[in-house]
């Protein structure tokens, strides 16, 4: 749920050569500012240090996997084997990174079963083969658990795959492992620490440990920054796919809302929830994407994306597609709150003005900020009701069934579950009404009404603009577990609250 920070590289550096200047204890700047000097000396420890320097899958794109598989170099099983020996050298031993929930004990038998294929002529497209990791809020129908990273549903195995990961296996992904991530997607308490969970500890960024990896899908994230696979999906109601993605440095799109089902996936919000590709490479995000779409029965809102259905999105990639697109800068309220993120921010216009685009500068959105509580208002209310159908919902076990029982079971087990922060939003949600209340149907239509018409669309219309630009937010911040998160700066909220798309990129 949580709102972020945004990273562009230097232009002289590649993402390989920024990992190796963090196992050698250069710092590099980010968009978001310098990670700090003592930072990148903490990755990957004496222990990982063999392990970062000479992985052989190191920062490998999709396109160039399938390169090697199509080459003979690599299989999908020797890809999937490389992939759990480079998590098990760094996420529970050596830096102990803290991004992987549960591995899949069935991914190599799957993957060497897509070789089969490959061997037979059958390709399925461009994820054919291609370990990719799950946020653990997307349901699978396998050995794997989903459980929001909470204890409450420690051991929880749904009936169903969610539409988005029955869409990956059709496409020939290897679901090879689910992530930690922020607990409850980070809606439990105002005061949480992003990429924390009871089950799977403290995450921390694969470039600097004592530094953020963001939330709420940390895990993907920083398992993607770290090479424990190709790519990742993570999950958003406000920042939690762009925050992580852009505190290491990846590209984070959070889709439209509807574009991909939500079905199967542990809800916050009806109008504002979607599941969105994590990868190193906008073309490695487009290739992700559009295995992820469709039409899905069980989620309304992707009746609306039926014209994307299907689409190839790689087919859409142009070197010179920022010539003459419009571009506008929102400056106020979103920058600012870091000079260092700015001074990145004015280069990257410039980059972007020297490929072409025509700049505008500064298009301002107007009551950034006046919804502010009334997302919130609604966020509770959402939450409330699509929690408890979630979990009523579930195959018969010891797992709480409303939100009720969730908080009991935080009270009984506070010492493990709670011992850092509390669950005052859980309270909150517990305290509202149904969706029928006037209360929530005021600050949904205040939502819509200021995001929206009297926000970004009166924006673009006024200005004639393909886009919008700012820094994503704000540098990921030192690991504070006892006073939470330190956000300063973010351009979130806008997307989010209008349902509209939103990608970071580096």
């Amino acid at each position: 749920m949580r709102r972020p920070p945004a990273t562009i590289l230097p232009n002289h550096l590649t993402r390989r050569t920024f990992l190796s200047s963090a196992a050698t204890g250069l710092a590099t700047a980010t968009m978001a500012g310098h990670l700090g000097g003592n930072i990148p000396r903490n990755f990957p420890t004496e222990a990982g240090q063999e392990a970062a320097d000479d992985f052989e899958l190191l920062e490998i794109s999709i396109a160039d996997l399938q390169r090697g598989m199509i080459s003979g170099k690599w299989t999908s099983q020797r890809l999937s084997e490389l992939y759990l020996q480079r998590i098990a050298q760094l996420d529970g031993a050596g830096p102990m990174l803290r991004q992987i929930l549960d591995q899949n004990p069935d991914a190599i038998r799957i993957a060497a079963g897509l070789d089969g294929e490959r061997r037979a002529g059958k390709v399925r497209g461009p994820l054919h083969g291609i370990p990719i990791v799950l946020k653990d809020n997307v349901a699978t129908a396998d050995r794997m658990t989903t459980t929001a990273g909470s204890l409450a549903l420690e051991g929880c195995q749904p009936a169903r795959d969610a539409f988005l990961a029955d869409r990956l296996r059709a496409a020939g992904a290897v679901l090879l492992a689910k992530t930690n991530m922020s607990e409850w997607a980070n809606f439990r308490s105002s005061r949480s620490s992003s990429g924390w969970s009871s089950r799977g500890g403290q995450g921390r960024n694969p470039y600097a440990l004592d530094r953020t990896p963001c939330g709420s899908s940390s895990g993907t994230g920083g398992a993607v920054a770290a090479s424990f696979a190709a790519a990742g999906i993570g999950t958003e109601t406000d920042g939690s796919i762009t925050c992580p993605a852009s505190a290491v440095a990846l590209v984070g799109l959070k889709p439209t809302v509807g574009l991909v089902s939500r079905s199967g996936i542990i809800p916050i919000s009806a109008t504002q929830d979607t599941a969105g590709p994590i990868g190193r490479t906008v073309a490695d995000v487009a290739a992700l994407l559009a295995g992820i779409t469709g039409i899905d029965p069980a989620d309304a809102a992707t009746r609306a994306a039926a014209p994307l259905s299907g689409v190839d999105f790689l087919s859409f990639l142009d070197p010179d597609g920022l010539k003459g697109v419009r571009l506008g800068v929102t400056r106020a309220h979103f920058t600012g709150y870091h000079d260092g993120t700015d001074r990145l921010f004015a280069q990257a216009i410039e980059a972007l003005r020297q490929l072409g685009a025509v700049i505008i500068d500064p298009t301002d959105l107007p009551h950034a900020g006046e919804y502010d509580a009334a997302e919130y208002e609604v966020l509770l209310h959402e939450f409330k009701s699509g929690l408890n159908a979630y979990l009523a919902a579930l195959p018969a076990g010891p797992w709480p069934r409303t939100l009720t029982e969730v908080i009991a079971f935080n009270e009984r087990e506070r010492a493990t579950v709670m011992p850092y922060f509390g669950q005052e939003t859980f309270l909150e949600a517990e305290a509202r009404g149904p969706l029928t209340s006037p209360v929530y149907r005021r600050a949904l239509a205040k939502c819509r009404r200021l995001s929206r018409t009297e926000g970004i669309d009166a924006v673009l219309m006024k200005h004639r603009l393909d886009a919008l630009i700012a820094p994503t937010g704000n540098p990921p911040w030192p690991i504070d577990v006892i006073n939470g998160d330190h956000f300063t700066g973010s351009v979130t909220t806008p997307a989010a609250v209008a349902g509209y798309p939103h990608i970071t990129v580096p």
